[in-house]
């Protein structure tokens, strides 16, 4: 109720009047099945917008620390998190990043359309980052297709440490599906996963126009919190894996 409540009256018409945000490419969601949107994230005004303009609802992993921040402003934010349709899951690693896959399998095999950062953190600086290969392996173990997606704008919107929106254009661009049937059966094949996390990334790039950096942002983040320099303006671009991924199924 509460997300339907955010979308139609508390947050959308203040987000949709000071923001103008459009949409290019909507038929590409498909209407009723699971799907993952993979999508490039400039701020956490991303997970506000991209909903607000698809007529389906959008479920996305959040941090479980989003869910248990003590007091009453926790109790609240709780509240709130639960109600938008976020799902509270551990990324610490080893079993906590297996029970946050199988999670996300189960929405997906139960229809939902699923939102994913394959960057897995915000962008340091509006360039886009190397895919984690996480969201290749849940296409492959549910058995649904990838859908690209840019938001443009949003870290105009919502800079990085503002505690305050500001009025500026936001617009989204939705790639057609990817689909990675063919390589049904492959789920936990390193090299695989990793060309298809690649493919993902360069439909980002090439829907969004960011710089692509072959590097993961959460280590250019660390490296930064260390006082080391920023990354080169530009690394080689992922490559397209047509041409040397076995167009094949698994036996």
């Amino acid at each position: 109720m509460l997300y339907w409540w955010s979308k139609f009256v508390l947050l959308g018409p203040l987000m949709r009047l000071f923001c103008r945000p459009e949409v290019r490419g909507a038929e590409n969601v498909p209407g009723g099945a699971g799907a993952i949107l993979a999508s490039n994230h400039l701020a956490v005004a991303d997970s506000f917008f991209l909903p607000l303009m698809l007529p389906r609802r959008v479920t996305f992993l959040a941090k479980r620390e989003y869910f248990t921040e003590p007091g009453i402003r926790g109790w609240f934010k709780k509240q709130f998190f639960t109600g938008v349709g976020q799902v509270p899951v551990d990324r610490s690693g080893g079993s906590a990043a297996r029970a946050a896959m199988d999670t996300a399998v189960r929405l997906l095999n139960e229809g939902k359309l699923l939102g994913i950062y394959p960057e897995g953190t915000r962008s340091p600086d509006g360039r886009l980052y190397k895919g984690k290969t996480g969201v290749a392996r849940m296409a492959l173990e549910a058995g649904v297709p990838v859908i690209p997606v840019a938001m443009v704008g949003t870290d105009k919107v919502n800079p990085i440490g503002s505690k305050m929106w500001r009025p500026r254009k936001v617009k989204i661009v939705i790639g057609e599906p990817l689909d990675f049937s063919r390589y049904e059966g492959m789920a936990g094949d390193r090299f695989i996963e990793r060309s298809m996390t690649d493919e993902i990334m360069y439909s980002l790039m090439e829907l969004s126009g960011q710089t692509y950096v072959d590097l993961y942002a959460a280590s250019v983040k660390e490296k930064a919190a260390a006082g080391a320099p920023p990354p080169a303006p530009s690394r080689p671009a992922p490559q397209r894996p047509d041409a040397n991924v076995p167009d094949s199924r698994a036996s």
